[in-house]
């Protein structure tokens, strides 16, 4: 099947600007999930979301029972200045398919696995080389860079990372690890945001990274926010009494300060 990328318009604010949040992991055990609905809601699908029935997240029931609710594999997000490419990333993971040990994945709709991978990237890249806006953000799960407990995901490293590369993305913001962290390439100009602290944070589980590289890590509860203009890309990590952890920005440029 074609994992084609389905494109929903949101149009920034009357002065060009685009303000969100970034809640990941959020919930635990199947309660607290849906603390947010006054604001939309543009998830992407997490291992956990496999566990059992995947359409339990995908059905176009939840639409109808909250229409701020919008929860597709994968689709891109077009805000004039920005577009922001979710992407389905359980897939990718060897050990889901090969060591799932008691866990019970749900794999209809994305079988022959590579067939749908493969679709997937390729449509990926066609997206990317469309798009004309000013900033290119990218939104999945699983780490690709991360100090955090789960560290780096191989197979992201290896398959999607060449094509971020590639189509000079700015920024990747993920989860799964249950902290706050910011990463920056010294390879290319991508930051890797990881907003994994909206339930259970992961204490003092930390490996060595490249000093170089690490810019910020915070293994307690927390969340982020993006704020996108024409020139300037903003980010902001917040603890969970909201007091603000981490500042860096950008700007078309090249220029950055963080704080």
């Amino acid at each position: 099947m074609r994992a084609e990328l389905r494109r929903l318009v949101q149009p920034p604010k009357s002065d060009g600007t685009l303000s969100f949040l970034v809640v990941g992991d959020w919930g635990r055990r199947g309660f607290y999930k849906y603390f947010f609905t006054l604001f939309y809601l543009l998830p992407v699908l997490g291992n956990h979301d496999y566990r059992g029935n995947v359409d339990a997240q995908l059905s176009p029931i939840l639409k109808d029972l909250d229409c701020r609710w919008v929860c597709l594999r994968s689709y891109v997000v077009n805000a004039d200045i920005v577009d922001i490419f979710f992407i389905d990333t359980t897939p990718f993971v060897d050990k889901y398919f090969d060591e799932p040990k008691d866990h019970v994945y749900d794999w209809s709709g994305v079988l022959p696995r590579n067939k749908y991978l493969n679709n997937l990237l390729a449509d990926l890249d066609v997206s990317f080389h469309e798009s004309v806006a000013k900033w290119k953000v990218v939104v999945g799960h699983h780490t690709i860079k991360s100090a955090g407990h789960h560290g780096i995901t191989k197979e992201l490293e290896k398959q999607l990372l060449p094509i971020l590369e590639a189509n000079e993305v700015d920024m990747y913001i993920n989860g799964h690890d249950h902290c706050l962290e910011h990463i920056s390439s010294i390879n290319s100009g991508i930051q890797f945001m990881t907003s994994g602290g909206g339930s259970k944070a992961w204490k003092g589980d930390v490996n060595e990274w490249n000093p170089q590289e690490m810019r910020f890590y915070y293994d307690g509860q927390g969340f982020m926010s993006v704020y996108l203009s024409e020139a300037e890309l903003r980010v902001d990590f917040y603890d969970g009494y909201g007091r603000v952890l981490h500042r860096w920005n950008t700007y078309k440029k090249g220029i950055y300060t963080d704080i």
